[in-house]
């Protein structure tokens, strides 16, 4: 088994957002933002190849959204999906299975592509793609205030298709994936986001989603604005870092732009940064 990290671009998200009840004195030396307030942010998904198996975790923006939409993100670097996958020597046909942690626009938006008709069809013609029946149903009768976060034209496509299979937490990781080893179900950020576990030359690897973006979200009061209940969040990330410190876990960062990944320690501040690394260097 190979796992790739895939850069798909750059956007940028309003710092305070970003970091919540942190003030800006010291959220901005992780994360300088510009004379807007907007920190730059990395959508690094997970390309997992595994014999016939090609499993493609998250997805980015995508880019079938108008100018408008990506004015208000300010979408910029050379990077995408397709091009990523090229460099491996991969076509979007390629992919056989598309697990999205979570159905938030800037994970999930690369899940559907339109055709030069309009028509919105999914990217992945030969893929199933992988959610669960609770945060669907939370995604597809979103509350007011996430509703902005889930947009039907990234979501209904994938169920129309006939491609959307639901992962059951009370059973685990489905046989069809067997390059996962654990799913974390979380539930602050949104209600029940996919956080992958995977094992991978001898270390244990999690694919970290919103739990936690970026190195700088290591302590467990920077929990972003964005996170619906960020009290449970709190409590996930504590737990989840604190056995990814005991075991030597590498937390797979989805949003930071500088690191794909970094490992913990415990110490008796409890759990802090312990290093940086790539997956290249693994």
């Amino acid at each position: 088994m190979t796992i790739h990290p895939l850069d798909t671009g750059l956007f940028k998200l309003d710092g305070g957002a970003m970091f919540g009840v942190v003030p800006k004195s010291m959220w901005q030396k992780l994360n300088p933002p510009d004379a807007n307030n907007m920190c730059t942010w990395a959508m690094r998904c997970l390309l997992v190849e595994d014999g016939n198996q090609l499993l493609l975790i998250d997805n980015g923006i995508g880019e079938k959204q108008d100018e408008k939409f990506r004015g208000h993100f300010y979408l910029h670097g050379d990077d995408t999906l397709e091009k990523s996958l090229q460099k491996l020597g991969f076509t979007s046909a390629d992919v056989t299975d598309v697990l999205l942690t979570h159905l938030h626009f800037d994970h999930c938006g690369g899940s559907v592509v339109r055709r030069p008709d309009g028509q919105l069809v999914t990217a992945f013609a030969n893929a199933t793609y992988w959610s669960n029946q609770a945060h669907w149903d939370w995604a597809t009768h979103p509350n007011p205030r996430e509703k902005a976060s889930f947009l039907r034209e990234n979501i209904m496509p994938i169920q129309e298709s006939g491609q959307l299979r639901f992962i059951d937490p009370a059973l685990g990781v489905p046989a069809e994936l067997p390059q996962l080893s654990d799913i974390v179900f979380a539930d602050g950020h949104t209600e029940k986001m996919m956080v992958p576990v995977l094992q991978y030359k001898g270390r244990t690897l999690a694919y970290m989603a919103d739990l936690l973006p970026s190195v700088g979200h290591l302590p467990l009061l920077y929990v972003m604005s964005y996170d619906m209940r960020p009290l449970v969040t709190m409590a996930e990330k504590e737990a989840l870092l604190e056995r990814a410190a005991a075991e030597n876990w590498v937390l797979l960062l989805e949003h930071d732009p500088q690191h794909e990944a970094c490992t913990v320690q415990l110490t008796e501040k409890g759990v802090r940064f312990k290093e940086t690394l790539r997956l290249a260097d693994l």
